[in-house]
């Protein structure tokens, strides 16, 4: 039998819990990128509305980031010894997500995202095993 029909051990729970939450960042993103008036709960707030062209191109690179990180985190078809490195790097940005939200001015920030971003540290980080 050869090892490309081996099943693929299933996701922990941390791992499912990561990608879910990663994907409904990432449909936060594509929702601002598409022109919902969110802005005061993204990019510190300082647009409230509909953002600018050029944050809401930010956004859709951001929704396609998550959408990857998520796809990284719920599945172990991404070599081992890359995930690891994959889901080590994005919980380290997701410390450094934390604590700018935490420090923005915007409220809606500091009170939804900086919980996620603290929440993504944990789940991205315990992802990393098998």
């Amino acid at each position: 039998m050869s090892s490309a029909a081996l099943p693929l051990p299933r996701p922990g729970r941390s791992a499912v819990a990561a990608c879910a939450l990663c994907g409904g960042v990432a449909a936060f993103q594509v929702a601002l990128a598409a022109g919902a008036p969110w802005g005061a709960a993204a990019w510190g707030g300082t647009n409230p509305g509909v953002l600018p062209p050029g944050l809401r191109a930010a956004s859709a690179g951001s929704a396609l980031a998550y959408a990857l990180l998520a796809a990284t985190a719920g599945s172990r078809v991404v070599p081992d010894r890359a995930r690891r490195r994959v889901l080590t790097g994005a919980a380290g940005l997701m410390v450094v997500g934390a604590a700018l939200n935490l420090a923005s001015p915007s409220a809606v920030e500091r009170a939804l995202w900086t919980p996620v971003a603290a929440t993504l540290t944990v789940l991205l980080w315990r992802s990393r095993r098998l």
